[in-house]
């Protein structure tokens, strides 16, 4: 049976370890599991563990495309740990850098490489700098001195990698 994720909120920490602990006391031996989720969906206010899960929300989370998940494999806590393979994967990476440089402003090679060094912690900005031109989400002039954002709706994709990682400024 797959793993399901349940929520319960507890309003009052101290009436619901007092009731479980009077539950447990009850038992002869100690429950099993599926008793056990039992007993915490009683302490909650639920009739059982069924009636918990039915009274639950229905998770909110879509589906995402396997380039979605690859990508936020390389995000740790907002920052970028690792450079993925696949370009494809690379391009919805380079969202989040893209989505941390200011619109419609002309940035230096140096304040470029400040963003993105603040964003990754695999040592390689130049890298990053290269692929977001590459991947046209920034341009630079031929001399490489003055960079800018290119200013487009991200895909879809893109959209989910950009909420799901959730970094400072």
């Amino acid at each position: 049976m797959p793993h399901q994720l349940q929520q319960i909120t507890i309003n009052d920490l101290s009436a619901f370890t007092k009731s479980l602990r009077v539950a447990l006391q009850q038992q002869e031996d100690f429950p099993s599991h599926a008793r056990m989720l039992s007993l915490v969906a009683k302490a909650a206010g639920y009739e059982n563990y069924q009636h918990l899960k039915a009274d639950a929300p229905a998770p909110a989370t879509a589906k995402q495309s396997r380039s979605v998940e690859r990508a936020l494999r390389a995000f740790d806590h907002g920052m970028m740990t690792r450079w993925p393979k696949q370009t494809a994967v690379q391009g919805l990476c380079l969202w989040v850098f893209w989505a941390h440089l200011p619109a419609n402003q002309d940035l230096t090679e140096k304040q470029v490489n400040e963003a993105l060094k603040a964003g990754h912690s695999f040592g390689d900005h130049v890298l990053l700098r290269r692929s977001l031109i590459d991947h046209r989400l920034v341009t630079r002039t031929k001399d490489g001195k003055i960079y800018r954002r290119i200013e487009q709706a991200p895909t879809a994709d893109a959209l989910a990698v950009l909420t799901a990682v959730q970094r400072p400024l």
